[in-house]
């Protein structure tokens, strides 16, 4: 794997001005993956928004890290049943349709 389109934790941590070691943490608890390249870690750029969510939750709002895993666990859930109720909603006016044109 190419670290071309990968971003090293370093410079994020030094970007958004917190330690590596909360980004190790995140990884701890399951929520972020780290890629390990040549002894270098990186994150994935699809978890940017995650990442920089969780921070906000623990450096503005000075959540914990087992309150983020809670509100993580539930925005996932949250996004699923959204995604569930869309598909039925779909279904429901598919079925209304086709019993309008009957």
């Amino acid at each position: 794997m190419s670290s071309k389109n990968l971003i090293q934790i370093k410079q994020f941590c030094v970007y958004h001005e917190i330690e590596n070691t909360f980004i190790t943490e995140l990884h701890n608890y399951g929520l972020i993956k780290i890629i390990v390249l040549e002894e270098d870690e990186y994150l994935q750029p699809e978890q940017l928004p995650a990442v920089e969510k969780m921070i906000r939750l623990h450096y503005d709002l000075k959540i914990n890290l087992e309150g983020i895993d809670v509100i993580a666990n539930l925005l996932d859930k949250i996004e699923a049943l959204q995604q569930n109720l869309t598909t039925t909603q779909n279904k429901l006016r598919l079925y209304e349709h086709h019993q309008i044109e009957q």
